[in-house]
């Protein structure tokens, strides 16, 4: 099945990381906001990262994201896909990151899984300059044992850039 990416980009001109997915998934899309599945452990991870509570409401997640500094976005802008498999994504469409890029802070971009890294590596490196850090992807479908344990140990990352002055 096509789908477009439904999504606006989440970025101030204080955000000094981006972090990447692929698409966002068939819950994210109907509940029109990013790693919204509730087995996602995405915002579970990050409020671990940040010590603080996990944001329950869109409205709190966007300040949550502000407040650390972090923009968030998809690699694809459309693609062939079966459910929210990113294995597979036919047909990619990339999306431009030269707005977030122009009218923000970015240092650093992170990368969701695999797939995110690849499509990034592919499509948009060439016009960021930017290396991207690959993170093991927090959808439940990648659950081996210990996982939460690896998702705070890679995801922490993210808080070096954050938290250093520009």
């Amino acid at each position: 099945m096509k789908v477009e990416h439904s999504l606006k980009p989440i970025y101030a001109a204080s955000s000094k990381v981006l972090i990447l997915g692929t698409m966002p998934s068939v819950i994210s899309r109907e509940k029109n906001f990013y790693y919204a599945h509730p087995r996602n452990r995405f915002w579970k991870v990050l409020s671990r990262v940040y010590q603080e509570e996990i944001a329950e409401n869109i409205a709190d997640r966007k300040a949550f994201l502000k407040r650390h500094h972090i923009a968030l976005f998809d690699c694809l802008k459309s693609c062939e896909i079966k459910k929210s498999s990113d294995a597979s994504i036919k047909e990619p469409v990339p999306n431009d990151l030269r707005p977030i890029l122009k009218n923000s802070s970015i240092k650093m971009i992170f990368t969701t899984g695999n797939q995110a890294h690849l499509l990034y590596q592919k499509f948009l490196k060439k016009d960021t300059g930017i290396e991207d850090i690959l993170l093991p992807s927090p959808s439940p479908a990648n659950c081996p044992k210990g996982i939460e344990k690896l998702l705070f140990e890679k995801y922490s990352k993210i808080k070096e850039y954050t938290d250093n002055p520009l």
